[in-house]
Protein backbone atom coordinates (compact mmCIF):
# COMPACT_ATOMS: atom_id res chain seq x y z
CA UNK A 1 0.00 0.00 0.00
CA UNK A 2 1.30 3.43 -0.92
CA UNK A 3 1.39 6.39 1.43
CA UNK A 4 -0.87 9.38 0.75
CA UNK A 5 2.17 11.40 -0.29
CA UNK A 6 2.69 9.00 -3.19
CA UNK A 7 -0.90 9.44 -4.43
CA UNK A 8 -3.03 12.15 -6.01
CA UNK A 9 -6.19 13.10 -4.12
CA UNK A 10 -9.43 13.88 -5.88
CA UNK A 11 -11.97 15.63 -3.67
CA UNK A 12 -15.72 16.23 -3.88
CA UNK A 13 -16.96 19.08 -1.68
CA UNK A 14 -20.36 19.69 -0.04
CA UNK A 15 -21.60 21.53 -3.13
CA UNK A 16 -20.80 18.51 -5.31
CA UNK A 17 -17.80 20.09 -7.04
CA UNK A 18 -15.07 17.58 -7.86
CA UNK A 19 -11.49 18.76 -8.24
CA UNK A 20 -7.87 17.65 -7.98
CA UNK A 21 -6.49 18.38 -4.52
CA UNK A 22 -2.76 18.94 -4.91
CA UNK A 23 -2.35 19.94 -1.25
CA UNK A 24 -4.26 16.98 0.20
CA UNK A 25 -5.99 19.37 2.60
CA UNK A 26 -9.18 20.45 0.83
CA UNK A 27 -12.42 19.79 2.68
CA UNK A 28 -14.64 17.05 1.30
CA UNK A 29 -14.72 13.39 0.48
CA UNK A 30 -11.51 12.17 -1.09
CA UNK A 31 -10.44 9.40 -3.43
CA UNK A 32 -6.87 8.60 -4.39
CA UNK A 33 -5.05 7.34 -7.46
CA UNK A 34 -1.37 6.60 -7.89
CA UNK A 35 0.87 8.97 -9.84
CA UNK A 36 1.16 6.97 -13.05
CA UNK A 37 -0.53 7.13 -16.44
CA UNK A 38 -1.37 3.44 -16.11
CA UNK A 39 -3.36 4.06 -12.91
CA UNK A 40 -4.99 7.10 -14.48
CA UNK A 41 -6.07 5.16 -17.58
CA UNK A 42 -7.48 2.30 -15.47
CA UNK A 43 -9.35 4.74 -13.23
CA UNK A 44 -10.85 6.58 -16.19
CA UNK A 45 -11.73 3.51 -18.24
CA UNK A 46 -13.21 1.68 -15.25
CA UNK A 47 -15.06 4.82 -14.05
CA UNK A 48 -13.49 4.27 -10.65
CA UNK A 49 -13.83 7.89 -9.56
CA UNK A 50 -17.50 7.92 -10.56
CA UNK A 51 -18.02 4.79 -8.47
CA UNK A 52 -16.11 6.20 -5.50
CA UNK A 53 -18.12 9.42 -5.46
CA UNK A 54 -21.36 7.95 -6.82
CA UNK A 55 -21.49 10.90 -9.24
CA UNK A 56 -20.41 11.95 -12.72
CA UNK A 57 -16.86 13.33 -12.95
CA UNK A 58 -16.35 16.34 -15.19
CA UNK A 59 -13.87 15.90 -18.04
CA UNK A 60 -11.92 18.91 -16.69
CA UNK A 61 -10.89 16.81 -13.68
CA UNK A 62 -9.53 14.09 -15.97
CA UNK A 63 -7.68 16.63 -18.11
CA UNK A 64 -6.13 18.21 -15.00
CA UNK A 65 -4.98 14.78 -13.84
CA UNK A 66 -3.60 13.90 -17.27
CA UNK A 67 -1.59 17.14 -17.48
CA UNK A 68 -0.20 16.62 -13.99
CA UNK A 69 0.85 13.06 -14.75
CA UNK A 70 2.37 13.96 -18.12
CA UNK A 71 4.42 16.62 -16.32
CA UNK A 72 5.73 13.99 -13.91
CA UNK A 73 6.78 11.64 -16.72
CA UNK A 74 8.86 14.21 -18.61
Amino acid sequence: MKSKKELIRIVRDKEGVTSVDFTGKMAGRGAYICKSMECFEKAKKGKRLEKAFEARIDEVVYETLRKQLEGNDG
